[in-house]
């Protein structure tokens, strides 16, 4: 009686009320009842779905709060999010204040028992990038070094298994091929990389989304935007990344699938204004896939979607 009467006054508090905030199936003490049914998970961003949906395969259904383009950093959870996630076995999220103004929600998910995973909490902490514009915190972005997205998939699959030992086998299985694609992918890029000459290694996109591609394969980034986009980039954060593509002259700039794309036309103008011309080398996904049946609609399709836009606009193009 207690624990309802504080998931209803939660639901009161922080979003109104509504039906259903209440889960479906509280299985036992020892996990979910499975016998009749898949494992519920829901996932925040499309990243964190993908992951889970290939490590779960058939045996896990997800649920993902974010679509395509969807800017994790501004996303809101609604009423309707809420109910989902109570309704969940398992609730999966980055971490690491990406998802920034969800912290609360994942705080009373946890409070009403239901199990949550930041899989960015499987990477130590002297691998993880702190930045200037953000102090204090990390840098979440860290399937952008599919390494780090490694550990990632190895804590979904211990997830999973925990609350799905009957499966554990098959969740191993699956995380062993997808560890596998991520070692051949990490081998393509750092091959078709070098393509590109060492001066214009530089990735100039709308927010600093990149820093840990950039460590891992040996690019300088400089985002218009700090890690987060929650604030907007102002005339002097125009200027000084527009000096920096006048004075480098490099080639091309990116624009990103969940970013406003102004920013970087008016960098680009005042580049322009510098006398020298430089591309839009096309769209990068950096917070969010592109829709399912897409080529950069899952995680191994968006890293090599974007390392071959990038190798295409600063080496290909560069010429040009």
């Amino acid at each position: 009686m207690l624990r309802q009467r504080v998931i209803a006054a939660l639901c009161v508090v922080h979003f109104g009320l509504f039906a259903g905030c209440s889960r479906v199936d509280s299985g036992t003490a020892e996990g979910p009842d499975l016998s009749s049914r898949l494992l519920r998970v829901v996932a925040t961003t499309t990243v964190v779905g993908d992951l889970v949906r290939v490590v779960g395969g058939e045996h896990a259904v997800v649920d993902n709060l974010m679509g395509p383009g969807v800017d994790p950093h501004l996303f809101k959870a609604s009423a309707r999010d809420v109910t989902r996630m109570a309704q969940a076995d398992l609730v999966i999220y980055n971490g690491l204040h990406l998802e920034g103004k969800m912290g609360d929600v994942f705080a009373e998910m946890q409070e009403r028992g239901i199990p949550t995973l930041a899989v960015a909490e499987a990477v130590p902490h002297e691998l993880l990038r702190e930045s200037v514009l953000f102090q204090g915190n990390f840098d979440p972005h860290i399937w952008l070094d599919a390494s780090l997205w490694q550990r990632a998939a190895g804590a979904v699959m211990r997830a999973l298994a925990d609350l799905d030992p009957a499966h554990a086998s098959a969740f191993a299985a699956r995380h062993e091929a997808f560890v596998e694609a991520l070692d051949s992918l990490d081998a393509y890029v750092h091959k078709v990389v070098e393509r590109i000459a060492p001066a214009h290694r530089a990735i100039v996109t709308s927010h600093d989304a990149f820093g840990y591609y950039g460590d891992a394969y040996g690019f300088e980034v400089e985002g218009l935007q700090g890690i987060s986009t929650a604030a907007e980039a102002g005339a002097a954060d125009v200027q000084r990344v527009a000096d920096l593509v006048a004075d480098r002259r490099i080639p091309a700039m990116f624009v990103e699938s969940s970013v406003s794309p102004r920013g970087i036309e008016a960098v680009r103008e005042a580049v322009r204004a510098r006398g020298f011309e430089v591309a839009i080398g096309g769209t990068l996904f950096g917070d969010a896939l592109d829709a399912p049946h897409a080529p950069a609609g899952t995680y191994l399709g968006m890293l090599r979607h974007n390392t071959d836009t990038i190798v295409s606009a600063l080496a290909d193009g560069a010429g040009h």
